[in-house]
């Protein structure tokens, strides 16, 4: 397959993306009274986010102040920021935004409630806060059975409104990996809902109870008491995701297009798409998912992409791909183990309609403050 891109770069199906926007609203729209707030960490473009919303999710969740500004400056109205924010700047910066949109912020401290506390009563604002919650994953988040005592110390902040609890708990089940995602996203959205009703049985109102990624989120969704979920990668999915039985390849929107540049010998491939290309954050060979290489190479099923320098991705042959009789400068298809963090390696994606191919610059890429 030749087509006349530069490489590497990475394509985004339109088709099967709208397929896949439409199919998770409705999936989450079953449950009448959960909301769908998607992560855009995927896709980090405006323009993928207005097209959930327009799907019926109820706005969007960045993890950075500077992504929610730039989602705010091309018409996003309602973004939930759930990470800490600790800093005088970032509160500044978040309570400025909330007077303009819908805005919810996230916090797991006294600390770094106290901290929204005074800038807030600084400026005479009131802030919309969840309180996040540690269901396992062992990263941001009060440990739960510490969260009431610090709920009841946040709801008493006159210039913070306590409104929900949420949760970022992954393919997680009795505290390991798994591939049960239903199972997990279960005990995930039982978890947080019982803990909604200790909170409210001593007088805090929790109104949103937030769960959900991508594999578990439907699942979660289920769990009475649930009110919103938090999918992301599902926008593009990616190998990870099929691996875990949450989609097809075929359901796989985004994939990397790369030339091969090299060809030493009959097992082996060199590609122009290497570690400053494709993500390496989900590696090979871990459990549960035991993926062999970075990506799956589409039309060559025993062709692996097994090891990569900053440049080079080196393409392990077998022999149906030997046979397959790759070409220096034919061109691959390669889906890459997480679609996520390979999207904000790339200053733009290209957008495929058809035989149409647009370049689009990722917006939100590289906002990291």
């Amino acid at each position: 397959m030749t087509i006349s891109l530069e490489t590497p770069c990475v394509i985004i199906d339109t088709d099967i993306l709208a397929r896949n926007i439409q199919t998770m609203a409705d999936r989450v729209g079953q449950h009448n009274t959960v909301k769908l707030r998607p992560h855009a960490k995927t896709h980090k473009l405006p323009s993928v986010a207005q097209l959930q919303i327009d799907a019926g999710a109820v706005g969007i969740t960045v993890a950075k102040v500077s992504e929610a500004e730039v989602m705010a400056a091309h018409g996003i109205g309602n973004i939930f920021i759930a990470y800490p924010l600790v800093t005088v700047s970032k509160i500044e910066r978040a309570i400025r935004l909330s007077e303009k949109i819908e805005l919810i912020v996230a916090v797991d401290s006294l600390a770094g409630a106290l901290l929204i506390e005074q800038t807030a009563a600084r400026l005479g604002h009131t802030v919309q806060v969840r309180l996040e919650i540690d269901t396992g994953l062992r990263r941001t988040g009060v440990l739960y059975e510490q969260a009431p005592a610090l709920a009841a110390e946040i709801a008493r902040l006159p210039h913070l409104r306590l409104t929900g609890i949420y949760t970022f708990r992954g393919a997680l089940l009795d505290g390991k990996p798994t591939l049960d995602v239903a199972a997990a996203g279960w005990e995930e959205g039982q978890l947080m809902a019982d803990l909604a009703d200790r909170l409210r049985t001593a007088g805090i109102a929790i109104e949103d109870v937030s769960v959900g990624s991508t594999p578990t989120a439907l699942y979660a969704a289920a769990v009475p008491g649930v009110t919103e979920v938090r999918p992301g990668t599902y926008v593009y999915q990616d190998r990870m995701q099929a691996q875990l039985g949450v989609c097809e390849l075929e359901d796989c929107a985004g994939s990397v297009l790369v030339t091969v540049v090299s060809r030493p010998s009959a097992d082996l491939a060199i590609v122009d798409g290497g570690s400053k290309t494709f993500a390496t954050d989900v590696q090979p060979g871990t459990n549960p998912l035991h993926l062999r290489g970075f990506g799956h190479i589409h039309g060559l099923d025993d062709a692996f992409l097994t090891r990569l320098s900053e440049e080079h991705g080196m393409l392990e042959l077998g022999p149906l791909a030997q046979a397959a009789n790759l070409q220096v400068g034919d061109q691959l298809r390669i889906i890459p183990n997480h679609i996520c963090s390979t999207v904000n390696l790339h200053n733009q994606v290209v957008m495929q309609r058809g035989d149409t191919f647009e370049r689009l610059p990722v917006l939100a890429r590289g906002m990291l403050e």
